[in-house]
């Protein structure tokens, strides 16, 4: 099976609970979310970044340590065995909320929209924040105008990261790319690029293909070009290869394919 763009899909499940403070003579409030990935027992914590405008200085200063305490807690304990200390041991202060089921595509996407359910909006900065998430067939749409290519989301960047309207998000699904670009994670992309192809992992929409799904790939890209005049040079050869020996490369004319963009790096 080709690595290739698929439209969003929830394939994983995750478990997730808020995160409440209960001040005295102030009112209970969600403070952050905890979602927990039962399969690989990994956890992924989003809290209020201030607290003075619900607590008193000192609590504030208590609870502005929590979401690092959280984070080093997992990781000496184990996701689960973390959560299960919280629902027996948690003060009166901070309390955990009923653990609730969710459909996970991206555990970093999902922690995001529930915390902006459940604690405070996040404001979204188009290409400055946050940038968006394409199907690779919307992705591809961008290349002309015989399709139409809507965001579907939009999703947080790599902090200093710096960005522009040409880059954008997708899933990638398949093992043919694997261990780099792990089979259904979310992936940094850079529409057109620029420069020699020679060597770099592209995302490329392939003619002539009759499943739909197959249409899209990911690939590295490799070339051999031949003279044939003063300054003139023709590719020879255009190979695509995996990364994962267990698949095979495949060869291609300039003709059959069009480069849709650059991969960047795997978000999740």
């Amino acid at each position: 099976m080709p690595a290739s763009v698929i439209p969003i899909t929830a394939s994983r499940r995750g478990t997730w609970v808020a995160l409440e403070c209960a001040l005295p003579g102030r009112p209970r409030q969600a403070i952050g979310v905890l979602l927990i990935d039962p399969a690989a027992d990994r956890a992924w914590v989003r809290l209020r970044p201030r607290f003075d405008e619900i607590a008193d200085p000192e609590d504030a200063e208590v609870l502005e340590a929590l979401e690092d305490d959280i984070r080093a807690r997992v990781a000496e304990m184990g996701a689960e065995a973390y959560l299960a200390s919280l629902e027996d041991s948690l003060s009166n202060v901070v309390r955990v909320g009923e653990r609730q089921a969710v459909a996970v595509d991206s555990f970093t996407r999902v922690l995001d929209r529930l915390y902006a359910e459940t604690v405070e909006p996040l404001e979204v900065k188009p290409y400055v924040t946050h940038v968006p998430l394409y199907s690779l067939r919307a992705a591809a749409g961008k290349l002309g105008e015989e399709m139409e290519a809507a965001e579907e989301d939009w999703v947080r960047a790599p902090e200093g990261m710096r960005l522009d309207a040409e880059v954008f998000v997708a899933h990638v699904t398949g093992r043919s790319m694997e261990p780099r670009i792990p089979d259904g994670s979310l992936n940094l992309f850079r529409f057109h690029p620029v420069g020699s192809r020679q060597g770099k992992i592209l995302l490329i929409q392939r003619f002539g293909a009759v499943d739909e799904t197959a249409r899209y790939t990911v690939k590295r890209y490799t070339s051999q070009k031949v003279q044939t005049g003063e300054d003139q040079w023709e590719h020879e050869r255009i190979r695509l290869e995996p990364l994962n020996p267990e698949f095979e490369a495949w060869d291609a004319g300039p003709q059959d394919f069009a480069v849709v963009a650059e991969w960047l790096r795997v978000l999740e």
